[in-house]
């Protein structure tokens, strides 16, 4: 997953979609459209979408303010000793949580959604990024990437992870497959903090443009300075509880969010000159089935494909704006069913000949029965 790409301008939306056909393997719809299902034009489908792009801006510093107040409050007390280790554990967890709640706050910031034209904002949002190792150059030139080419077969993974069809899979070398098959591992995506966080968005980025990077020195400074510190001072218990759970478990949830909400079954592919942005959105996008509480602690991330059709809707507009538009309510849905994520996980090649994501076990099936 190579994080690092050039200054790009944002794809123009005016690519067609008229008809498809797809079955729902979701739970929350279990129609289908039909191949004379009158679909809405693509720029039909975004001018729709752009009634929900106004930003409440009391609604917006309201949810960003108590989400970091809420996030001090369960932090502080996983650095006492004195506070039972029972709810040292549980403000940790809630801690992780909260970590994502407010990445995502940052990132509609960093798509324009909310707050703009702040200076309080403005240094929130940067100090944040660079706290949660997503620094604004890299993570905002990868992430309009990944909107841009979202569901592109590539083996670049800029933005997210790589996919790439059976046919290009089979003329890779052999050490080429076993880095591609690396990059979608589970523990790969599991490890995000590592993996993704630490080293692709940060050191990768940092060798290949130190002067361009220069924040994404100053995130792991500030990261391995503050847990050698935590560490130092008050001991390896709460180091991990105040330090390396929080942020392993955020990232962990964080990378899982980004592979399975564009790899699950029923999920297209498509090559460059296939490729159409609400399609993409559509039918190669999920909406994660959640909870309300964790509905509201990922920051109605869940609603993905919505956010993926028009990126300016504030996140806590998009469950309105998927009641509010049809095409919206007939997509693929994922979960946090441990049958849900391992049916993701096995996903690795697309086979173009059936229009499906399919596992490595289903390609050499495949590959011996044919003579």
């Amino acid at each position: 997953m190579a994080l690092v790409a050039p200054s790009l301008e944002t794809q123009p939306q005016q690519n067609y979609i008229e008809h498809f056909t797809y079955a729902s393997a979701g739970k929350y719809h279990n129609a289908c459209y039909s191949k004379s299902y009158p679909m809405r034009t693509s720029k039909e489908l975004i001018l729709s979408s752009k009634i929900y792009t106004k930003e409440n801006r009391f609604q917006s510093w309201a949810e960003t303010c108590a989400t970091i107040l809420l996030l001090n409050l369960f932090l502080l007390p996983t650095f006492f000793t004195e506070v039972p280790l029972g709810l040292r554990i549980a403000c940790s967890l809630l801690t992780s949580f909260l970590y994502v709640r407010m990445f995502v706050i940052y990132h509609d910031y960093q798509h324009h959604a909310i707050l703009q034209n702040s200076t309080l904002a403005r240094i929130i949002m940067q100090c944040f990024g660079i706290y949660m190792l997503t620094p604004q150059n890299v993570w905002k030139r990868s992430h309009d990437h990944h909107h841009n080419h979202n569901s592109k077969l590539t083996t670049n993974g800029i933005g997210s992870y790589p996919t790439i069809s059976i046919e290009h899979f089979l003329n890779l070398s052999k050490n080429e497959k076993r880095l591609y098959l690396i990059n979608r591992h589970p523990i790969t995506v599991i490890f995000g903090h590592l993996t993704l966080f630490i080293y692709w968005l940060n050191v990768k980025s940092f060798i290949q443009s130190p002067k361009k990077h220069i924040d994404s020195l100053a995130a792991l400074l500030i990261h391995f300075t503050s847990a050698f510190v935590i560490w130092y001072n008050l001991g390896f218990l709460t180091f991990v509880l105040s330090w390396l759970a929080p942020f392993f478990f955020a990232f962990a949830m964080g990378s899982y969010l980004f592979y399975s909400q564009h790899n699950f079954p029923g999920a297209q592919f498509r090559e460059n000159e296939d490729w159409k942005y609400d399609k993409a959105a559509l039918t190669s996008t999920s909406y994660m089935v959640m909870n309300p509480v964790l509905q509201w602690l990922t920051g109605n991330i869940g609603y993905h494909h919505v956010h993926h059709l028009n990126s300016r809707i504030p996140f806590y507009r998009l469950q309105e704006a998927m009641l509010g538009i049809p095409e919206l309510q007939e997509v693929q849905t994922t979960s946090w069913n441990p049958l849900s994520m391992w049916q993701c996980f096995r996903l690795k090649l697309w086979d173009a000949e059936n229009s499906e994501m399919i596992s490595m076990s289903t390609m050499r099936k495949n590959s011996a029965l044919k003579p």
